[in-house]
């Protein structure tokens, strides 16, 4: 008889449909209709009502409520309330990560069928059941764990394309740590999101979430600049939802993200989104690993180019030990994926890969300057 070691089962989570391209939120009624929901409270962010209002306002029986900004435990239980006051049979959310997240924090504990309707391509936050949580000043407080994915994610890249740029580049970032995590969590074959160490699936989802990436980052950028849907943007929006969704749920997540927590701690980061921190964090990370100087050379040198964060200064933060100090004692306390790492990590060692980040950031931006190689891009 066989022998083997006892492991927890791997895991792969999805959503149970995924539609993607222009004018795909026009199915928004007949995906309600085929779950079965009849009265949907539709969480809508404000910013985006008057490009998608026509198109909510068509479907029959939905109640619209505006999101007012934090994906925090008060916003939560306020869109949980007018839910219930409506009776809604079932929860759309449309927006940005932090209204999907407050969506699906709504829905998954009532046990209603959900719908998320992302609009900007900004993170992967759309297929996971993962929400994370912050409080009312934009802190990172805790993951919430739902264990149930969205029943449907509907990606209308139209409504993408219109978006500002900076929003897919904030996305780009954020994919841009699926395939290192991934790489990392699948090492230590530590339980991902999804409850189980990876699969062979979700870690080749990541790697060709990085290819794309790479292949198509700074043409879909071109084609937002331009308000266009091209191959190239239609690429980086599976990539930034559904490939780096996929991946990072059931592929794990480490430094990277450990390293965006712990800077949350700081008020000047909050003016920078998530996908911006996270892709400094990669560059950490890859220090904090010992990676190879031409594969670090290669990451920040496409952060340079499609126009994501390199160095502290660029997402406000002062480069001295003693200001990234709290943050790296944040990125280490119990329970977050930075100890998903092939090694133990120090709060010490983290502040010495940021401050390598931040030097070899300096160095690329300053080379590629000198040789007129990079792109004037500004986000």
């Amino acid at each position: 008889m066989a022998t083997s070691v006892a492991t927890p089962p791997a895991v792969f989570a999805a959503p149970l449909r995924y539609l993607q391209g222009p004018g795909a939120l026009d199915a928004l009624g007949a995906e309600l209709t085929r779950l079965g929901a009849s009265r949907p409270l539709v969480l809508c962010d404000p910013a985006i009502r008057s490009a998608v209002g026509d198109q909510l306002a068509a479907v029959s029986g939905a109640e619209v409520l505006d999101f007012r900004g934090e994906a925090s435990p008060g916003e939560i239980d306020r869109v949980a309330g007018a839910a219930r006051d409506a009776g809604a049979d079932g929860i759309v959310g449309v927006g940005g990560g932090k209204t999907l997240d407050t969506a699906k924090a709504v829905a998954h504990p009532a046990k209603l069928p959900l719908v998320v309707v992302p609009t900007i391509a900004s993170t992967d936050a759309p297929t996971s059941s993962l929400a994370v949580i912050y409080d009312d000043d934009g802190a990172f407080l805790e993951y919430r764990f739902y264990g149930r994915n969205p029943d449907v994610v509907l990606v209308d890249t139209a409504v993408i394309a219109q978006a500002p740029v900076r929003f897919l580049v904030a996305g780009i970032g954020d994919g841009l740590s699926t395939y290192f995590e991934a790489d990392a969590s699948s090492t230590t074959r530590k339980p991902a999101m999804a409850g189980g160490p990876p699969l062979l699936a979700a870690t080749t989802l990541a790697r060709l979430c990085y290819d794309t990436l790479l292949t198509d980052g700074l043409a879909a950028r071109h084609a937002v600049e331009l308000d266009v849907v091209t191959p190239a943007l239609e690429r980086i929006v599976e990539a930034n939802t559904l490939l780096s969704g996929l991946g990072f749920e059931s592929g794990g997540l480490a430094a990277a993200h450990s390293i965006h927590n712990g800077l949350t701690v700081l008020h000047e980061t909050h003016d920078y989104w998530h996908g911006e921190k996270v892709a400094f964090g990669v560059i950490a990370m890859l220090v904090l690993e010992g990676r190879s100087q031409a594969l670090i050379d290669e990451v920040v040198d496409f952060c340079l180019r499609v126009g994501l964060p390199v160095t502290l200064a660029d997402i406000g933060v002062d480069a001295d030990a003693a200001t990234l100090g709290p943050v790296a004692e944040a990125a280490c306390a119990e329970g977050e994926t930075i100890h998903n790492e092939p090694f133990d990590v120090s709060p010490g060692m983290v502040v010495a890969a940021m401050l390598g980040a931040d030097a070899v950031g300096a160095e690329r931006r300053a080379l590629l300057e000198r040789t007129a190689a990079l792109p004037e891009v500004c986000v």
